[in-house]
């Protein structure tokens, strides 16, 4: 028998088929504290809780264009720069049926929100309390921005979790943190940054000689205005594609 006779005779009902969706964390720095964008759940399952924008994949849609629909669709964005995370595949992490979500993941600056809060008012940026430090994992929870805590719905406490295990965990060999930041930028600014992913408070002159030896960035010549004392110094972000001077 060849591949077509055989083809011709497959029964795909043969098997078992779980769903596959796409799950979008959409994150940013509010305040000094990391964030992420969440929509109300309008029905059932987890009627009224937060969850991450999401949905279905369709039979003809690759992975990441059904990411791209999601984008557009719930969480309001036209563009942003999204990357594979990780697959979550609990047997019971749905109550519907077996679905498997594959997380992506942005990390994008508070203003690439504005425009997706004021035209559903289903959204909200939500501040995530991280109860463990450093790289040791696990879930996370979400509030408001007056500390009211949003329940969030399936197992996106653990795909929130992840995502932060993984930002702190690239976040000093990678240009990660950059995304949150203007074009031209303050070294205060950067471990501003750093500092909020993180959690702790680092030590200022250690993080400035680690970040100017990596050769990342690049003085502009030019200082910030409207400081109260001595402006400091702007530098950006040296994209590798530009070499090093």
């Amino acid at each position: 028998m060849n591949q077509t006779a055989f083809l011709d005779h497959y029964d795909p009902n043969a098997y078992e088929r779980p769903s596959v969706a796409v799950d979008l964390v959409l994150m940013s720095i509010v305040d000094g504290t990391p964030a992420v964008l969440l929509v109300r759940r309008a029905a059932h399952p987890f009627q009224g809780c937060w969850s991450l924008p999401g949905g279905f994949v369709g039979i003809s849609e690759s992975l990441d264009d059904a990411a791209r629909r999601v984008l557009a669709d719930k969480a309001h964005m036209g563009q942003a720069y999204i990357e594979q995370l990780y697959t979550f595949g609990g047997v019971d992490r749905d109550p519907r049926m077996r679905i498997i979500s594959v997380v992506y993941f942005a990390l994008l600056p508070t203003t690439s929100f504005a425009a997706a809060l004021k035209a559903a008012t289903d959204l909200t940026l939500a501040r995530l309390v991280i109860p463990w430090a450093g790289e040791t994992g696990g879930v996370v929870t979400a509030q408001s921005a007056d500390g009211e805590m949003l329940p969030l719905a399936f197992d996106h406490a653990a795909m929130l979790g992840v995502a932060m295990l993984r930002l702190r965990g690239k976040l000093d060999y990678s240009a990660l943190g950059f995304a949150l930041l203007p074009d031209r930028f303050t070294l205060r600014a950067l471990q501003d940054v750093h500092e909020a992913i993180l959690g702790v408070q680092l030590n200022k002159p250690a993080f400035r000689r680690r970040m100017l030896d990596r050769g990342w960035l690049v003085p502009t010549g030019e200082r910030e205005t409207g400081a109260s004392f001595r402006p400091a110094e702007l530098y950006r972000y040296r994209n590798p594609s530009e070499g090093a001077e």
